[in-house]
């Protein structure tokens, strides 16, 4: 079912690679487009009206829901001072993360709201076109699911944003159950996500592309979907974040350069700097993968077989019948999901990986399959913990 994923490698110790200027694309505005239903089987669509007012809520909102947000909210502008005094000046207490762009810390604005300011290395990967991308386009697009611009700095030579902090941090965080620091509450071993926290992630990410692809007009191409650019908030309502690589129309445009993240590439990007919306899907694909199985999109501390998770799930993807291989093995352990809502997750992910970009469904249609999944886990969920209730 899966077509070969191309031989794609960045040089050692990079991820990104840093694309050449390109033509600038009208200004996004918001319109409404909706795909057929994607219909995986029989069983994938029955109870869909029912469901889908729960899994609205899980998502954290469908695209709909943003109509109201068609003109641009005015993102702050900080200066050094006021972000150096909000991070109590960068204190190593308050680093949150870091990357080829530079830190993210925690901090804490005059006003008392507490936010995540990221502080962009002048000789990192992100430079200044990146920056200005982000800001115009977390100004113009506002959704459930894609993270809230707070401001930003243009200060001389310091380039930082201020987003909405996010407390969960991101989905690569959760992925393996790994002893972390918590800000708020010291260390502990976090707990793996269960197999409905696991399909509310999925349909908030399909959700927050469905709105970039199908009601931005024109189309934005997110281009850098992966796991670590999935933040979480406390109420584990997943948001799209890092827009610096994001591309505004027109759709089949090419790329000089491949800009993404290792393991998340379609491969038509890859071998010809091919960009469409479908380029988006197929890293979708692999973000599913990352949940289903719990496993990362790269992972060195595995054997070389297992390293890139596409290439080891292939053989499994192309049988229906060994999808259950596929499944996170603490899920398994917790018998924490119904084998047939697997096996649809499963076919999701295979659809979105196809070789050919033609033969990848709609995000919308994604995100329908995935809101009767996430109803479905939702409802497991409280039958659950009604019964552990009642035996109480």
């Amino acid at each position: 079912m899966v077509g070969c994923f191309a031989c794609f490698k960045p040089p050692a110790g990079e991820e990104e690679e840093e694309e050449e200027e390109e033509e600038e694309a009208p200004l996004p505005s918001t319109s409404r487009r909706r795909g057929r239903s994607l219909r995986l089987s029989r069983s994938s669509t029955r109870g869909h009206h029912q469901k889908a007012g729960a899994a609205g809520e899980l998502g954290g909102g469908d695209a709909a829901s943003s109509n109201n947000h068609r003109s641009s909210r005015r993102a702050r502008a900080f200066t050094y001072g006021e972000l150096s005094a909000a991070t109590d000046n960068f204190r190593a207490e308050c680093l949150l993360g870091e990357g080829g762009f530079g830190r993210v810390y925690r901090g804490r604005l005059e006003s008392g709201q507490v936010v995540a300011v990221k502080q962009l290395d002048r000789d990192g990967a992100q430079g200044n076109r990146e920056f200005v991308v982000e800001v115009m386009m977390l100004s113009l697009l506002h959704h459930p699911n894609l993270v809230n611009l707070v401001g930003y700095c243009a200060d001389g030579e310091q380039r930082l944003l201020v987003y909405e902090y996010m407390a969960l941090g991101s989905l690569a965080d959760h992925l393996l159950a790994v002893v972390v620091a918590d800000h708020d509450h010291g260390r502990g071993r976090r707990p793996p996500l269960s197999w409905e926290t696991r399909m509310r992630v999925a349909l908030g990410a399909a959700r927050g592309l469905e709105y970039l692809h199908e009601t931005a007009n024109p189309p934005v191409i997110y281009r850098d979907l992966k796991s670590s650019n999935v933040l979480l908030d406390d109420a584990l309502c997943p948001k799209l974040s890092d827009f610096g690589l994001a591309k505004l129309g027109p759709v089949g445009d090419r790329s000089p350069r491949v800009m993404g993240t290792y393991g998340y590439c379609a491969p038509e990007y890859v071998r010809a700097g091919t960009l469409t919306v479908k380029t988006d899907v197929y890293s979708f694909g692999v973000l599913l993968l990352e949940l289903v199985t719990g496993r990362r999109a790269v992972d060195s501390t595995r054997p070389q077989p297992e390293q890139l998770l596409v290439a080891w799930a292939r053989p499994m993807l192309r049988d229906s019948k060994r999808y259950r291989e596929l499944a996170d093995p603490l899920l398994l352990r917790e018998q924490d999901f119904p084998e047939r809502d697997l096996k649809q997750a499963v076919a999701v992910a295979a659809m979105c990986l196809q070789d050919e970009a033609s033969a990848r469904p709609l995000m919308s249609d994604a995100a329908m399959t995935l809101e009767y999944l996430a109803a479905e886990a939702a409802a497991a969920a409280r039958s659950i913990q009604a019964n552990y209730k009642a035996e109480e």
